[in-house]
């Protein structure tokens, strides 16, 4: 434990050497905020959307009363926030790619290979492929997938609790 820096030991570090603004602690953020924005665009508008597409899962008990299923209503949340989750993370993964250059260690010790995050995008894409964008995107997927599906639908049951219960 005593060989691993903390959080704050790096952050006094990187201060030290390279300051607070965008080329020293701050070195990516335009990257994160393009990352975040359009994974968040994509993760809750699909949601949001298609939830309201889909057709609730409902059950008749009795002439003109319907009641939701709740087992298949749950698993219609699930399979929505799951794509979701998946849409958002192969459409933002370029920019994903992008702040991991420009905040890891450059190729060329002491020459700043990326610096801006569609240069960054260019400058992967047109020297390794378009296709080295995309590197990483299945352990993404098979994190945002499913946690993208369990935060959406706690999301809502706890919505609709609090809904009911403050009404």
């Amino acid at each position: 434990m005593g060989q691993v820096p903390t959080t704050w030991t790096v952050t006094r570090q990187i201060i030290n050497e390279s300051g607070f603004g965008l080329n020293g602690l701050n070195r990516g953020l335009t990257a994160t905020i393009g990352r975040n924005g359009v994974f968040n665009m994509i993760y809750f508008g699909f949601y949001h959307s298609v939830k309201g597409i889909v057709p609730e899962y409902k059950v008749q008990k009795i002439v003109r009363f319907h009641q939701i299923d709740p087992v298949q209503e749950f698993l219609r949340k699930v399979g929505i926030g799951f794509v979701s989750g998946t849409l958002g993370s192969i459409v933002n993964i370029p920019f994903d790619v992008a702040k991991s250059r420009i905040q890891g260690p450059q190729p060329v010790p002491g020459q700043v290979k990326y610096r801006t995050t569609f240069g960054s995008i260019a400058t992967v894409a047109r020297e390794e492929g378009f296709a080295a964008l995309y590197k990483g995107l299945t352990p993404k997927v098979m994190r945002l997938g499913p946690g993208g599906a369990i935060m959406l639908v706690v999301y809502d049951y706890v919505y609709e609790f609090l809904d009911g219960y403050f009404k």
